[in-house]
């Protein structure tokens, strides 16, 4: 496994461990032991008041510019030029853009899995719940998609709780 690729599950596995502490709490609905699954199905499993679920992880940066500032990659001056520019743009019209993007892209996917949920970890510093829940009746979900329900962690350490975006 590249070091890449254990970043990648390693992040999966947080997100998910962030979301289901949430999701307990927040439901009181017992959701346990999470395992990671290999490709064309969502990305881990775990067992939802004792019913399979699946789960697919995705982490919402921004750019790639961005995704690299946050995970701590050497940067060029190009790259930092190009964030220089973002500090420039509408914070919320970045995060809206941002979410649609993740949306679109994981709704055209098809996954072995009778019931599968998407969890979306923000991982940009710059956002936070109140942007998310400001932006949620804007949110465009495709009206075709393999999702049951739609949520995301409103920060990367999971302190400000998690928010409900479909159904």
């Amino acid at each position: 496994m590249t070091p890449s690729e254990s970043e990648k599950l390693r992040l999966e596995h947080q997100a998910a461990k962030l979301f289901m502490r949430w999701y307990e709490k927040n439901t009181g609905e017992a959701i346990r032991h999470i395992w990671h699954n290999q490709p064309q199905k969502p990305d881990v499993s775990c067992f939802l008041q004792g019913e399979k679920l699946d789960i697919e992880i995705a982490h919402l940066y921004g750019s790639d510019t961005e995704a690299m500032q946050i995970l701590a990659r050497e940067l060029d001056d190009k790259t930092l030029e190009e964030l220089r520019n973002l500090e420039q743009t509408d914070i919320g019209a970045r995060l809206l853009q941002a979410l649609n993007r993740i949306l679109a892209n994981k709704a055209e996917k098809n996954y072995n899995s009778q019931r599968t949920w998407l969890v979306i970890r923000n991982m940009n510093p710059n956002w936070h719940r109140h942007d998310i829940e400001q932006l949620v009746h804007r949110i465009e979900v495709p009206g075709v998609h393999p999702f049951e329900q739609i949520w995301i962690v409103a920060d990367r350490q999971g302190q400000s709780g998690i928010v409900q975006l479909y159904p």
